[in-house]
């Protein structure tokens, strides 16, 4: 893999940097996105992880007007894969955040979004594309034990990706360990 997927359509972000010397990657962390929220299959996304996001394209962009934000991954309603950011390097994707008890989560997690609104269902072809990601990401990176959502991280901040994520069919299409979620998605099930 060498920090880059083959199986994703690689379009390189800005908004990256170095991990911390001795940052294993032991984090997958999934969000959700849409720009504008609610709308599907456009190149906002592509646009805003790249810094050239028309901010006056739509009256929500104003709102979003300057960030600089990236992700790893980004994974498509259709299953399409796109990846911004070498795995190996740092993207800003979780901002202030904790993670059994470490800090800054950049530093140690693969930021992964789900196209789609917190809250709401996502597509069969997303997860199947999910759980073949972590797949290879676990490959990838030894250390790789642990995927929480965004709002695990950053409780009370952040949302996504939401109830409408559905935690035991990833952790099923994974086969991984119940220890490997958080605990509240576990008490879901």
């Amino acid at each position: 893999m060498g920090g880059w997927w083959s199986a994703a359509r690689r379009i390189e972000s800005p908004n990256q940097g170095p991990r911390p010397a001795g940052a294993d990657v032991t984090l997958a962390l999934i969000h959700s996105i849409s720009l504008p929220p609610g709308r599907y299959g456009g190149d906002a996304i592509e646009r805003l992880f790249t810094n050239t996001l028309d901010w006056s394209a739509h009256a929500y962009f104003e709102q979003i007007r300057g960030i600089t934000v990236s992700s790893h991954f980004v994974v498509r309603r259709d299953g399409e894969m796109l990846q911004f950011v070498a795995t190996t390097a740092r993207a800003w994707h979780a901002g202030q955040s904790v993670w059994r008890g470490r800090e800054n989560c950049n530093d140690f997690s693969v930021g992964i979004e789900l196209e789609g609104l917190e809250g709401e269902c996502f597509e069969t072809p997303q997860y199947v594309r999910l759980a073949e990601l972590l797949r290879a990401l676990r490959g990838e990176h030894a250390g790789l034990c642990d995927v929480a959502g965004h709002e695990h991280v950053a409780p009370g901040r952040k949302l996504d990706p939401g109830p409408g994520f559905d935690w035991p069919r990833l952790q099923s299409l994974c086969a991984w360990t119940d220890q490997c979620f958080p605990e509240t998605v576990r008490a879901r099930r």
